[in-house]
Formats: structure tokens, sequence, C-alpha cells
């Protein structure tokens, strides 16, 4: 399909571009985990002080701001979404830009998606002094993505109270992807996810006397076996779904039975039925497993993170705003990763776009992993892929 060569002419200078690589690297090298970006969202603050026309709205959060850009005259209001955390890994690239924080690392680009909004922001600004941008566009820097807490926190703070954009914008760098390819799906992308934490309660004593004991240390061994047949056995085969046991807390050093043992968890799927019925399953097994061998359990369940979903009508959309990028716009199947942007469509339509982030002839290192790193020219087509999104839906208002 052809793609209209018309909208978004704004393409990074030299300058700006170098302004936003250096803001990207200083973020690389001082990464903040979920919650905790006081540096992240100061030097956001500062790089958005420096344009008279960003408003800083006032929302109540400890970390991540939302701004405004207004341009003159009537349009459309559009909201861009980056996050700006880091996770818990020891970074395994050498380069003078390296994580200058012991065990903390960007292994997911949140550096990049927040330095790309920074970009679109300033093509945004150039094309409100051209008197090519009108309506409003509002910017949410959003924190705690990777434990899928940010957006419910922002939301709760009353994000939807200062803002009201009639859709939303988002974007994640995707490492399979090479850079110059800017993946447009439309259906489910991203799956729906539920975290849960089982506590296993027994009672612990010495360890010369089972007999005398209650081991929640074995009924947790039960239950990581058991649950595992909720994939194998409950679960139509063509339905993704992942169920992964993540940590298990209990035990002693000594000699000693403990008293209870905690696992964390998460299931995930692209199908809200079958994760449904996952869910099901596992408060069954958890329960019953804990009756067999005599333990009491509880489980503490997570907020639902709803899959990623891409309208037809949104999708359509964002193959014309990708274009304008200059990008080769393409498709990939969708991830059982979770994001928990998806909260934002129960308040706009939503799209979320996939972006090229390895360079030809590179390695591919997927997000996550102590090697993981971005291309750096990919920040070009991340600006203009967020300006784009705003531009395109002035057109369309004008039209």
């Amino acid at each position: 399909m052809e793609y209209p060569d018309r909208r978004n002419t704004y393409k990074l200078t030299t300058e700006e571009y170098e302004k936003i690589l250096a803001f990207k690297r200083d973020l690389h090298m001082h990464p903040e985990l979920s919650g905790k970006e006081v540096r992240t969202t100061e030097k956001i603050r500062e790089f958005l002080s420096e344009i008279p026309s960003i408003e800083i709205l006032p929302l109540p959060v400890n970390t991540g701001l939302v701004a405004r850009l207004r341009g003159e005259g009537a349009g459309p209001e559009v909201m861009l979404r980056a996050d700006i955390d880091a996770l818990p890994q020891t970074e395994q690239v050498e380069s003078p830009y390296k994580s200058q924080n012991p065990g903390v690392m960007h292994a997911c680009g949140h550096d990049f998606h927040t330095a790309s909004l920074l970009g679109g922001i300033l093509l945004l600004e150039r094309a409100r002094k051209d008197g090519a941008f009108q309506g409003t566009a509002d910017f949410v820097f959003q924190p705690a993505e990777e434990g899928t807490t940010g957006a419910r926190m922002m939301i709760d703070a009353g994000l939807f109270d200062l803002i009201h954009p009639g859709c939303c914008f988002g974007m994640h760098n995707w490492p399979s992807v090479r850079t110059g390819n800017i993946v447009c799906h439309e259906g489910p992308l991203m799956s729906a996810k539920r975290n849960l934490e089982i506590h296993i309660f027994g009672a612990g004593g010495h360890g010369s006397m089972p007999h005398l004991n209650i081991d929640p240390i074995v009924c947790a061994g039960a239950m990581v076996q058991s649950l595992q047949t909720v994939v194998s056995r409950n679960i139509n085969p063509l339905d993704s779904v992942v169920l992964s046991i993540n940590m298990i807390q209990g035990g002693s050093p000594v000699n000693l039975v403990v008293d209870r043992v905690m696992m964390k968890a998460t299931i995930r799927s692209l199908s809200e039925s079958a994760l449904d019925r996952a869910i099901e399953r596992v408060e069954t097994i958890v329960e019953k497993t804990a009756q067999a061998y005599e333990c009491r359990s509880e489980i503490l369940w997570n907020e639902r993170i709803p899959s990623v979903w891409n309208s037809p009508e949104m999708t359509k959309i964002a193959k014309e705003c990708a274009a304008a990028t200059g990008c080769r716009v393409t498709d990939a199947p969708p991830s059982l990763a979770s994001e928990d942007f998806s909260l934002y469509r129960s308040f706009a339509p939503s799209f979320f776009y996939w972006v090229g982030s390895t360079a030809e002839g590179d390695t591919v290192e997927e997000l996550h992993r102590p090697k993981f790193c971005t291309d750096d020219t990919a920040l070009h087509y991340g600006a203009q892929l967020y300006a784009a999104s705003v531009l395109e839906m002035i057109h369309i208002y004008k039209s």
C-alpha cells in the first residue's frame, strides 16, 4: 500500500539530534529503578524548561511528569507517552556511556524512548513556530513501567482530569526489527498479564522430627509441578499462555523447617478468555495442593493488565504516521511481553508501535539482556514518529 508523503517533513537537525543523543547517553549512564526515577524526572524537567512554550502540568506524582504544547488555533488533542525506568541488571556492554549505577541498567531501552519523545517535542515546537501545529499535544513521561504499575499510578493521580486526548500513541524499541523499520500491527500486539504472590503456611520445627512439622517447602515443590499442567492440559493449544514461577523464597540455613514459603508468578496471554481459564485453574490448584499437604495458602493478585490492542481504525492512521518518517512500514508477530500502556485505551483510542532498534549487520541483543543496547541512529525515527503521530491527527482533523 502506498502512503501519502505530505505532512511530516520535519526531521531532526544535527544540533537537535546531538542534543537528544547526549540526553539519552546521560540517562543510560544514570539509570533508575521503577518508582525511583528522581534524577531522570529532573533531567526531563530541565530539558523541557528550555522550551518556553512547554507547560509542565501539576500531576501529584513522585516521579515522572506530564507536559503540554498548545498550537495556534483549533485542533485535536493527542497524547504521546514514553516510559523512563530501568531494570535491576548489570550491564555487560563496554562503552563510555556504560551504566554508572551498579546492578542497574537500561536493559529495555526506556532511555531511548524518553530521548525520542524529547526529540519529537523539538520537532513539534518547530512545527508550531511554522504555523503547522494546531490543537494540543500532551507528553506523558511515565515511571514504573517495568512492574506495570506506573500507568495506573498516573491515572489514579488524576492524569485524565488534566488532559483529555482524543487518542494516544506509544512505542517501544524492538531489537529483532532492524533500524529504519516501524511495525504497525493490527489487533493484539502484547499480552494481557496478571502477576501474583502465593503464600504457603505450614508449621515449622526441628528437621529431625518431620512427623511433628508441616513443611511448606515440600508443598511449594508440588505446587510448582502441578501449576505446569495449567498450560499443558487446561488451555487450548492454539491459545498462547505463559505461566512462570519467577521467585521462591523460604527455608533456613540450619536444620529448621520453616513456617512459610512465598512464590511470585506471572500469567500472560494474548487471549483474555485463556487468561481467565488459567487464573481459575491456578486458584484451584494452589488451594487443593495446600490442603493435600496439610498447609494453608493465600494468593495475592496484582492488577490485571489488559493486552495492547491496536484497532483497525487506529492501525490505518498509524501506518500513515509511520510512512511520514520515511521508514519502511512493516508487520511482525505479537509478543507475550506486556505493557501497561494498554491501560490508557480505557480513556481514548490508542496505538502502540514497535520501532526497529538494531542496525543492519549488528547482532540482535533482545530486551532485558545484559548486552542489550539500541542503535543510536534510530533516535531520528523515534523522534519523527512521535511528531508525525500528532501532525497526522491534525491533518485528519482539518480534512
